[in-house]
C-alpha cells in the first residue's frame, strides 16, 4: 500500500477533468491514502475559479490535509537553506510539501518533479 501526498498539479489537473488523471486517483484512492499539504490547499484555493468552489471545497475535503507543524516547518526551512548554499531556489511552499511528504513518509506525486531536488523524497512523476 502506497500512501501519496498529492501536488497542486495534480489535482489542478483533476479538477479540469482530465480524465487519466481522474482514474489515476480513483485507483490510489482504493490502494491507499490519498493526501495534501495545507501549503497545497492554500495554493489550490488562491487558484481557484469561482465556479468551481463548490467541487473545489468537495474534493479537499476528500483528502487526508496535513497541517504544517513544527517538525516540517523545521525541515522545510533546512530544505531552502541546503539548497540555496547550492544555487538551487527552491520556492516555500515546495519545500513545505516536500517537507510534509518526508516527516509522513508519503510518495510526492507531481507533474514537475524538477521542483523537488530531493533524493531522500519518493517521488512519483508525472506526465502532463
Amino acid at each position: 500500500m502506497t500512501d501519496y501526498l498529492l501536488d497542486s498539479n495534480v489535482l489542478i489537473l483533476h479538477l479540469r477533468e482530465r480524465p487519466e488523471m481522474t482514474a489515476l486517483l480513483t485507483q490510489w484512492g482504493k490502494e491507499g491514502a490519498l493526501c495534501i499539504s495545507v501549503a497545497t490547499r492554500t495554493e489550490i484555493l488562491a487558484g481557484m475559479r469561482p465556479h468551481e468552489e463548490e467541487h473545489t471545497m468537495e474534493l479537499l475535503g476528500s483528502l487526508e490535509n496535513f497541517p504544517v507543524d513544527e517538525a516540517t516547518a523545521d525541515q522545510a526551512g533546512r530544505l531552502i537553506y541546503q539548497y540555496a548554499r547550492q544555487g538551487i531556489q527552491f520556492s516555500f511552499p515546495d519545500a513545505l510539501i516536500a517537507a510534509t511528504a518526508l516527516h509522513h513518509d508519503l510518495t510526492l506525486t507531481t507533474t514537475n518533479p524538477k521542483h523537488f531536488p530531493v533524493p531522500d523524497l519518493r517521488l512519483h512523476p508525472l506526465g502532463e
